[in-house]
């Protein structure tokens, strides 16, 4: 089964673009080198002349003391004028202004300094506000509201549209033309972001090497992509076809490498994020796609099993050079061996520190968002009510509730919430009940919380969560804690409740089928491992439940599709891999410069997503020659949230960004 594209498509409210003039500062600040673009007499100096940021078209937040400019065109031939744009905040404090009408032209006052920063070395920091991949609008009009922590700390924020998982309609220009969507088009976007705010860094108070990308879910996957591919050829046509800056005024080969990426709760790493999904949780659970008699359950457990494969071929390695492998089992598929471990001691080392850091009572409250709301866009609630209500019903696939659990609640864009059972029992026998099922009109747009339970002690706590057997053991007088399985973690407090293969079904109907449609083909499978599992053992699939005939060719037929560009879907699958850069196992191992800085913080109960991904990225960073630090952080008690063990998640990327920048 297959869905059009106009099936799929909110369309996205019109976008306008400010003029744009030339930019008079005559230094460009330095920035890494590609060392594979155009230099100096070779390439036409004038060529991106009109993405010169123009000085006198500032405007002015006089109360908040910000300046800033909307809808900068950040490439020559947007293929839609509506997401291929930025917005530009600056502390006010960085410039000397003159005002002329209801703008201002505006020169950098190099003897500033705001928070930490100076106008030489202020970092810029750009969001993926999104967690689901869809587009991001530029803004087209102004507020203040959630820019102050950036503000206030000196930063630079730059807010810039994309493209999403999807193809669409351009409304801005009228046009009934299909624009390409979906991988590698939002990484394409931001990459020539990146090179635009390079081509003028000469007029913006800021180190334009200090670049910061940071997301949530599939946008901290694209944060993490950002990350590793730093001028990565294979991205050189894409940006090439929408005319991305590729040199600044002087000839000097223009980077898209950022400095830092952080994410919240990564979805990525598509290649084997399936079978990852079903090692970690799907094939510990029967119900749903994974009932006895299914096909799907067996592709549950041929899936695990590959993981299993993918593991030992990695090559990933812990600090001390140990590497992680996992060991064929009876039973469960490989369920032991150093990686399951590795992992297994860091949920111990979570749940130890979550005991010894937490104040009791405690009240647990499961929650679970769809989408970020980072500031930039005070349209942003409108755009996204807007699309979700011309958006088709979510499937079981993107609501998660393949488990046949209850109904508990729903997200702004219709998802459904977790059970109760995210992260802790939730029957009130040894906790009380504090709050019915729902949504807090309070909360953060798109974030959905259930039930509270409240726990007197930890011993309260920990005996709740062995009420059937007893599986997570609590030392009172070490303050420690350790859980017995893989199996009794997820089954206790990460399940599986998306369905088998969750990220490319059977029917191509997931958010990420969409992310590698093509054209009016807006939904097509991409995983290459499943199609091997598929072409192996369809005949054992076929004299199962719920297999369908056109299965057997499925996903072979659409792996051999290509893109407007003639790019394989094997391509466009490590396009959107941050591993395919950062591991010896993939071709394109040290062929990009990767970011210096990292910052993954996932929660741990997280039920959208196997907690390989983070894993995994963490290890293969720690390993990487070039990489000065990654901060891990699994948090206990959390979900598919902005996981912070204690904070906002505002204020801790900020203290993240200035330590990364050398400022305590």
């Amino acid at each position: 089964m297959g869905f059009t594209r106009r099936d799929f498509l909110a369309l996205a409210g019109v976008g306008t673009l400010a003029g744009i003039a030339g930019c008079t500062k005559p230094e460009q600040k330095p920035t890494e080198d590609p060392g594979n673009g155009p230099q100096g007499s070779q390439v036409d100096l004038e060529e991106f002349k009109d993405l010169a940021l123009d000085e006198g078209a500032w405007r002015y937040d006089e109360d908040n003391d910000v300046y800033y400019q909307l809808g900068l065109a950040y490439c020559k031939s947007p293929a839609t004028k509506t997401y291929e744009s930025l917005a530009v905040f600056v502390p006010g404090k960085y410039f000397s202004a003159e005002k002329n009408g209801d703008t201002y032209r505006c020169t950098v006052d190099e003897k500033a300094v705001v928070g930490g920063f100076t106008p030489s070395t202020a970092p810029i920091l750009m969001p993926v506000n999104t967690g689901t991949l869809s587009p991001q609008t530029s803004p087209t009009a102004y507020s203040y509201d959630g820019l102050a922590p950036f503000m206030q700390a000196g930063c630079i924020y730059v807010y810039a549209g994309f493209r999403g998982r999807s193809a669409g309609y351009d409304t801005a220009s009228g046009k009934n033309e299909l624009y390409p969507g979906g991988s590698p088009w939002p990484v394409v976007d931001l990459k020539a972001a990146v090179r635009y705010l390079r081509y003028n860094a000469g007029c913006l108070p800021c180190d334009a090497s200090r670049v910061f990308v940071f997301g949530f879910a599939a946008g901290g996957g694209v944060s993490a992509v950002l990350g590793s591919s730093g001028n990565s050829a294979l991205y050189a046509p894409y940006l090439e076809s929408i005319g991305a800056a590729t040199h600044d005024a002087k000839g000097a080969a223009l980077s898209d490498a950022v400095f830092g990426s952080a994410s919240w709760c990564p979805v990525t790493s598509f290649d084997e994020a399936n079978a990852a999904y079903e090692w970690a949780m799907g094939q510990y659970s029967a119900e749903g796609t994974r009932a006895e008699g299914t096909w799907t359950r067996r592709l549950s457990q041929d899936l695990a099993g590959a993981y299993g494969d993918y593991v030992n071929e990695m090559d990933l390695r812990l600090s001390d050079d140990t590497q992680l492998t996992l060991d064929v089992t009876d039973g469960d598929a490989y369920a032991q061996g150093s990686y399951a471990d590795a992992l297994l001691s860091v949920i111990d080392d979570s749940a130890t520190f979550f005991v010894q850091n937490t104040a009791f009572p405690y009240t647990y409250t499961p929650q679970r968002l769809t989408e970020p709301s980072f500031p930039g866009d005070p349209n942003l609630a409108a755009t996204r009510a807007s699309e979700a209500a011309q958006a088709p019903v979510a499937t079981d696939a993107d609501a998660g509730a393949a488990t046949g659990a209850p109904d508990t609640g729903a997200t702004e864009s219709g998802e459904a919430a977790p059970a109760a059972t995210d992260g802790a029992a939730a029957n009130g026998s040894t906790g009380t009940a504090a709050a019915d099922a729902s949504v807090d009109s309070t909360l953060p747009s798109g974030l959905t919380q259930v039930q509270s339970t409240i726990y007197d002690s930890a011993q309260s706590y920990f005996a709740a969560l062995n009420e059937d057997y007893v599986w997570i053991n609590y030392n009172r007088s070490r303050q420690s804690v350790s859980v017995s399985s893989l199996r009794a973690f997820s089954e206790h407090l990460r399940p599986a409740e998306r369905p088998a293969s969750p990220y490319d079904l059977p029917d191509r109907s997931s958010r990420l089928n969409q992310l590698f449609g093509i054209g009016e083909e807006s939904t097509l499978h991409f995983d290459s491992v499943v199609a091997g599992l598929v072409k192996a053992n369809a005949d054992a699939y076929a004299a199962l439940a719920d297999w369908q005939p056109d299965y057997e060719t499925a996903w072979e037929d659409d792996l051999e599709k290509v893109d407007s560009l003639k790019t394989g879907m094997a391509d466009r699958v490590a396009m959107m891999n941050p591993l395919y850069w950062l591991s010896g196992h993939y071709e394109g191992y040290g062929q990009a410069d990767v970011a210096a800085h990292w910052r993954i913080n996932e929660g741990l109960f997280d039920t959208d997503a196997s907690p390989c991904a983070a894993l995994n990225m963490s290890l293969a960073l720690g390993k990487y020659d070039g990489v000065a630090d990654v901060a891990y952080t699994p948090v206990w008690g959390q979900g598919h949230v902005l996981a912070e063990r204690s904070g906002s998640a505002v204020s801790n990327l900020v203290q993240w960004v200035n330590s990364c920048c050398g400022i305590a």
